[in-house]
């Protein structure tokens, strides 16, 4: 027989296998307001998994970090002015965030104030311009259908707003506009920026490409549940959103290349990480992929397309620190959230940057 005190040690939780283990404490000045300038003179904290050191450098001496013959993997996608703010038919203020197209006129949204925007009703979002609420989906999104006497996307780049964080207690700016977006998206779809790829500048790219480091695009349109923090105790009963994700039988050859011949893969942010791991098969080999992704990677887990990763610092109890851990390990993940605090690193979108090598 096991006595009490066994079996409660028996059925004690690993580390790293609850939401709560990834709750941690971060002032709110931390929490980055705007963007630092120039764009790779962000600071950038370098984890060793295998050693577990530590180091402070700035986001620039990634060219140095990357070896000549390996590969970084960039989402391309493109933030679209996904925010529409109006006012009901009552004349109170309401906000839309398109979040994917259904077709043509129709998205999902999210809505505000969701209580008052029941099916039926109209929001004027500017003259000639309107979202008229359609229905609701098992997820308490809605279907929302866009009229306009001319193009819809061309409404929405006209009367939207760039549909930044809510951490970021501000309106968006014209900053935004350019800021809020990497320096290589080409492909309108996303609600969010791949931020990890926030720091890169054209001149740190073409240095890149001169040392002989290989560029390959994938792609994956961030929808707002990526961020959305778990809020139960056990990260199995977490319902992933889905987000549409690509990468090309060309892409995907020139991974499998850099592989092949003994150089690594670099995944920049986690957005390309869930596409390359929902792409790559059992055996290490990456496969050509078109279509939604709802992976979602937390302890345990053994990657299969990612060599190394850069990523900024993610929401607390959030999947993406729960990636994070998965990859560098639980207990060295919480390790460098502690030193990025203590050493005033700035966080979230507009935040620093760390590189897990």
């Amino acid at each position: 027989m096991i006595a009490p005190s066994d079996s409660a040690e028996l059925a004690a939780p690993a580390k790293g296998s609850r939401t709560s283990d990834y709750d941690y404490e971060l002032p709110e000045a931390r929490i980055a307001q705007r963007p630092v300038e120039p764009r790779d003179a962000s600071r950038m904290l370098v984890v060793d998994r295998k050693t577990g050191s530590l180091s402070h450098q700035t986001f620039r001496d990634v060219l140095g970090l990357i070896p000549d013959g390996d590969a970084i993997v960039l989402n391309t996608t493109k933030v679209f002015r996904a925010r529409l703010l109006g006012h009901r038919e009552s004349g109170g203020p309401a906000e839309i965030l398109l979040l994917r197209p259904v077709d043509e006129t129709h998205y999902e949204a999210m809505i505000h104030p969701g209580g008052k925007l029941r099916p039926g009703r109209v929001v004027t979002i500017a003259e000639g311009f309107t979202v008229e609420i359609v229905d609701t989906t098992p997820r308490r999104t809605r279907i929302v259908k866009l009229h306009t006497a001319g193009d819809v996307q061309a409404a929405i780049e006209t009367h939207g707003h760039v549909p930044l964080p809510p951490y970021i207690e501000r309106s968006d700016e014209a900053n935004d506009v350019d800021r809020y977006q990497t320096v290589y998206a080409n492909q309108a779809g996303s609600v969010a920026a791949p931020t990890a790829g926030l720091h890169f500048t054209d001149d740190l790219l073409a240095k890149l490409d001169a040392k002989g480091v290989e560029r390959v695009n994938v792609l994956l349109h961030v929808g707002a549940g990526t961020f959305r923090p778990v809020s139960d105790e056990d990260p199995s009963h977490h319902l992933m959103h889905e987000e549409w994700c690509q990468v090309t039988p060309e892409a995907a050859a020139r991974l499998n290349a850099v592989r092949a011949r003994g150089n690594k893969i670099w995944v920049i942010g986690t957005t390309g990480v869930r596409t390359l791991e929902t792409a790559t098969d059992a055996d290490g080999i990456v496969q050509p992929f078109t279509g939604e992704t709802n992976i979602f990677l937390r302890p345990p887990y053994q990657f299969r397309g990612v060599d190394h990763l850069i990523t900024n610092f993610h929401l607390p109890k959030s999947t993406l620190v729960m990636l994070v851990a998965a990859f560098a390990g639980y207990d060295l993940t919480m390790k460098a959230y502690s030193v990025a605090v203590e050493s005033e690193y700035r966080f979230y979108s507009y935040g620093d940057a760390m590189a897990l090598i």
